[in-house]
């Protein structure tokens, strides 16, 4: 109930006419085509940090992003923001991603956070490391205040990089088992644009093993993904 209410009052309902626009303008957009070679498209890299690990009644703070442009990592092309929020996380939530009060008080109004957020996207394919959770916090957040269901290509490296290297699927389960194997640099963790940068770097190594095996574009590597997840059931 609490959480149905507070979906009904979101500021969803009052869109400027600029706001409308932009909205409509994203979903304007053609659709990209996950046969294109890895090395000749756009993809999108995401992190979240949030209040807490509730799926359903924890909130966005902050997303990052960096773009993976014709198979290379853009540092020219990524995204950072964090969302206004109407109270700051505890004391324990701050400790973890180093988002203060004040930080999160005087963020980015959420509609423009979620705006800005889907125009540096565009339509282009997202890549994460363990999705579920990403994809669920992000969903929420434009169904809350966008008001639509966003239904968009992931890719998943958490069951991609075992696909691709069996002999370490059991062994490696976290994110700072991929990374620390190959040697990734990451200054902070739980920053959620610092876990991005990280995690796009892995799908550099992991586009590179695919490529080896002859999938060369993000549909071979969804279905790789696709028969890990069976796999592992």
């Amino acid at each position: 109930m609490i959480h149905w209410l507070r979906s009904l009052f979101k500021e969803r309902l009052s869109f400027t006419p600029e706001q409308q626009q932009r909205l409509e303008a994203w979903h304007k957009l053609p659709k990209v085509s996950l046969h294109t070679p890895i090395n000749k498209m756009r993809c999108v890299v995401v992190d979240v940090e949030t209040t807490g690990l509730n799926l359903m009644n924890d909130q966005l703070i902050s997303i990052g992003a960096v773009a993976v442009v014709n198979g290379r990592v853009s540092m020219g092309d990524s995204f950072y923001v964090v969302m206004q929020q109407q109270s700051a996380s505890d004391k324990g939530n701050i400790l973890l991603h180093g988002i203060g009060a004040a930080a999160q008080l005087e963020g980015v109004p959420p509609i423009e956070s979620l705006l800005a957020f889907l125009e540096y996207l565009g339509k282009d394919p997202l890549v994460a490391f363990h999705v579920t959770f990403d994809e669920t916090m992000i969903k929420r957040a434009l169904r809350d205040y966008l008001g639509f269901s966003f239904n968009h290509p992931w890719l998943d490296l958490a069951y991609l990089m075992p696909g691709l290297n069996p002999p370490l699927a059991h062994k490696f389960r976290a994110l700072d088992d991929w990374i620390g194997h190959y040697d990734i640099h990451i200054d902070v963790r739980h920053n959620a644009f610092a876990d991005a940068l990280a995690t796009a770097q892995l799908f550099q190594v992991g586009r590179s093993q695919a490529h080896k095996k002859n999938i060369i574009d993000m549909a071979g590597l969804r279905n790789l993904e696709k028969v890990q997840r069976w796999v592992d059931s």
